[in-house]
């Protein structure tokens, strides 16, 4: 459990887990956009880790320009209950936000 919840704490991991979560896959750029006020810097360090402890899934295509798509893999989506409440639970307490997941309430 401690390894798990250190995984997930730092700071914005489960907001990006949450956003790919109720989004699929998205491309770096719109994943920036939907996790308002994150750096560049510091997604990509998320996306990484997350990517390296088997959460998401980074699908890269060699056109030009570069597409990379990131998603949840099959251990992310282990965390969609969660994620679903997680959500719901921030959306009743803080307001609608954009990370909500498809069943709940925008």
């Amino acid at each position: 459990m401690a390894t798990l919840l250190n995984q997930l704490s730092g700071q914005w991991t489960l907001y990006i887990l949450c956003v790919l979560y109720a989004s699929g896959s998205l491309r770096f750029g719109k994943l920036r956009t939907k996790v308002d006020g994150i750096s560049t810097k510091v997604l990509t360090e998320r996306l990484r880790m997350l990517e390296a402890i088997g959460m998401i899934h980074r699908h890269y295509e060699p056109t030009i320009p570069p597409k990379v798509t990131y998603s949840l893999t099959n251990r992310g989506k282990e965390l969609s209950g969660t994620l679903e409440d997680l959500c719901e639970l921030a959306s009743r307490w803080y307001g609608t936000e954009e990370t909500g997941s498809s069943t709940s309430s925008h």
